[in-house]
């Protein structure tokens, strides 16, 4: 009964394991002042640690032919980045929702979602 029990400690700590392989993300965007949400040039990250995945959504972002890209957020579960002509702002949480919702209210009026990821 305990090498049952040891092993299905085990095989749970295995699959734990295999399902955190991606436990952080990251937005990288190039924005240039005065341009639109729509226009952002962005990339997107997964990997174990939010520094992976900040270099993973840099060269995303570039290989997508941005020149300027500069990482926006990292997060660990959902991030979201938001822009108008004049300002931008950057949300993360437990959900794309209030990924999305934190990003616009740290940009402020008459911003608009440019990217959003959920990593999990």
């Amino acid at each position: 009964m305990k090498k049952t029990i040891l092993a299905f400690v085990l095989a749970l700590g295995m699959l734990a394991a295999a399902d955190n392989s991606f436990a952080a993300g990251a937005i990288a965007v190039d924005d240039e002042q005065g341009g639109k949400a729509a226009d952002v040039g962005y990339g997107i990250g997964s990997a174990a640690t939010r520094e992976e995945a900040g270099a993973i959504a840099l060269a995303e972002c570039k290989k997508s032919g941005n020149a300027n890209c500069k990482i926006a957020v990292r997060y660990d579960t959902c991030g979201a980045y938001a822009a108008s002509k004049d300002y931008s702002g950057i949300g993360w949480g437990a959900s794309e929702s209030i990924a999305k919702a934190k990003a616009l209210e740290a940009c402020g009026a008459g911003c608009k979602i440019a990217v959003s990821d959920c990593d999990k």
